[in-house]
């Protein structure tokens, strides 16, 4: 089992954490979750994103990353379901005319938050784009590539943990202030919803 080469290790630390920095789908995911249903459905919806990522590093490490972006059918199939997905979740939400932080309101279940994060992050075919082009950069092709893969991207999963949990703190105190402004988050938070799923389908591959 090959590990990835020291020199080339600090820059990728430093570039992932560049990106991940950067609010992408994910962290704005995780930000609408921690709006509207608080801290820890937000971690929560950060775990299962990250386990979604894990799925897209193994796929890169096995090859399936490659197939995606070479097959314009398995592209296409995986593009439109996560973005079906997420419109789903934009338009139950503007449907949703209860209001958000009534005691009496039925919360997501913490189980629920999760397997949406990983459904949302597994159908994204961007995470796949992005490890097929981000990874090799840092992997020497003369050592196992499969070993470098992994190491390189479970750290990526375990910074990207700690970045989205920041995010999904944040946003989660920020709900507070939040409670007499129900019907503006309500439907912010259901556009974000709507646009993500647009970004999805209009992704490109190359």
């Amino acid at each position: 089992m090959a590990f990835p080469n020291p020199d080339r290790l600090g820059f990728f630390l430093a570039a992932a954490l560049v990106l991940l920095l950067i609010p992408g789908p994910a962290v704005l995911y995780v930000v609408a979750q921690s709006l509207e249903q608080g801290r820890r459905t937000g971690l929560a919806s950060v775990a299962g994103v990250h386990l979604g990522t894990c799925v897209h590093v193994i796929a890169a490490a096995v090859g399936l990353s490659a197939l995606v972006v070479a097959s314009a059918f398995a592209f296409s199939v995986v593009k439109f379901a996560g973005a079906a997905y997420l419109v789903y979740l934009g338009i139950r939400r503007l449907l949703d005319r209860r209001a958000w932080f009534d005691v009496g309101r039925e919360r997501v279940a913490l189980r629920t938050a999760f397997v949406r994060g990983a459904v949302v992050n597994v159908l994204n075919p961007k995470t796949a784009l992005f490890f097929l082009a981000f990874l090799p950069q840092f992997v020497d092709p003369e050592r196992t590539v499969w070993s470098q893969v992994v190491v390189l991207g479970l750290l990526f999963v375990c910074l990207g943990a700690v970045t989205d949990s920041l995010y999904a703190l944040a946003a989660g105190t920020l709900g507070r202030f939040l409670r007499r402004r129900q019907t503006a988050l309500r439907y912010g938070s259901g556009f974000a919803y709507i646009g993500l799923g647009a970004a999805t389908a209009v992704a490109k591959r190359t």
